[in-house]
């Protein structure tokens, strides 16, 4: 099997090279060795090297950015993911494309079913879904696997600006009010192998159990750290709540990003592991990398 990874260097691509590392040759070319955003280069690269699978962690992830680069967006979310399914549908390759909670209303409070109507409310969020759409539209042979607010123990994320901030500062505000899971790059790397070994296809929700807000996650952060003897200057009465009004950022950003996870674990036959768990592991390896 031929494996191409696109995206390689982020968060997700790091961890899908771990877990592919076995399935065969991967492929996981950087940005000078590969332009994504041109499609000239995309469609000459694929015709070189004709992989057999192809793990799309490739996107445009600056949500407040994307509001005046709509353009770029485009191409990585929505014209990317397009030309990869119609590689995938003529020779018969398999696509696993990653997704957002970000194509969700985000109003409510229970979780979003996989066959909930979309209602993106940003560019980065449109520009998703047009990717999601015409991936199933081409009658690949593809996987979609949406998730949500996600972290690693490498690059730059909330958990990680968490922890320097809270070394930084002796106090700190944080939006209480947009509900949803931390999902750890490896977990979603993890359930992609499961996943991809089963041959599965369609769309599924990728997200550990459990909910929380901003204001829970740093607050699970700082307590996790103080356990494992890191100094903070942030004391935990100092960690302020605040409303997603009183942070304006360009993007508006959905309160309900909750995503169901029974069809992915019906599939599977698992049972997903709490967000909680999920970032002790993620924290401690964390904080061995800095060692």
């Amino acid at each position: 099997m031929k494996v191409l990874i696109t995206g390689g260097s982020g968060q997700v691509g790091f961890e899908l090279q771990r877990q592919f590392c076995c399935f065969g040759t991967v492929l996981a070319p950087t940005r000078q060795q590969l332009d994504l955003a041109s499609g000239e280069a995309v469609a000459a690269y694929l015709s070189q090297h004709r992989p057999t699978l192809i793990l799309n962690a490739a996107a445009y992830t600056a949500v407040d950015n994307a509001e005046s680069e709509p353009q770029q967006a485009n191409r990585l979310n929505s014209e990317l993911p397009a030309q990869l399914a119609g590689y995938a549908a003529k020779h018969d390759a398999m696509l696993v494309h990653y997704s957002s909670d970000y194509v969700y209303g985000g109003k409510g409070q229970t979780p979003w079913q996989e066959d909930d109507a979309p209602a993106p409310l940003n560019v980065y969020g449109v520009t998703k879904l047009a990717g999601d759409n015409a991936v199933l539209a081409s009658g690949c042979k593809a996987l979609i696997l949406r998730t949500s607010w996600v972290y690693s123990a490498r690059g730059a994320n909330f958990m990680r600006t968490m922890l320097r901030l809270g070394q930084a500062r002796d106090s700190l505000s944080i939006v209480n009010d947009q509900v949803g899971a931390p999902t750890p790059a490896r977990l979603i790397a993890l359930l992609t192998q499961m996943a991809v070994a089963r041959q599965l296809t369609g769309l599924f929700h990728v997200v550990p159990r459990g909910e929380t807000t901003w204001h829970g996650f740093a607050q699970a952060i700082f307590q996790h750290a103080r356990a494992c003897d890191v100094a903070l200057a942030v004391q935990p009465e100092k960690v302020v709540g605040i409303e997603t009004q009183h942070y304006p950022t360009p993007a508006k950003r959905p309160l309900n990003s909750r995503l169901s996870v029974g069809k992915l674990e019906d599939a599977l036959s698992l049972t997903l592991p709490s967000w909680q768990q999920q970032l002790a592991l993620t924290l401690d390896e964390a904080l061995m990398n800095a060692h």
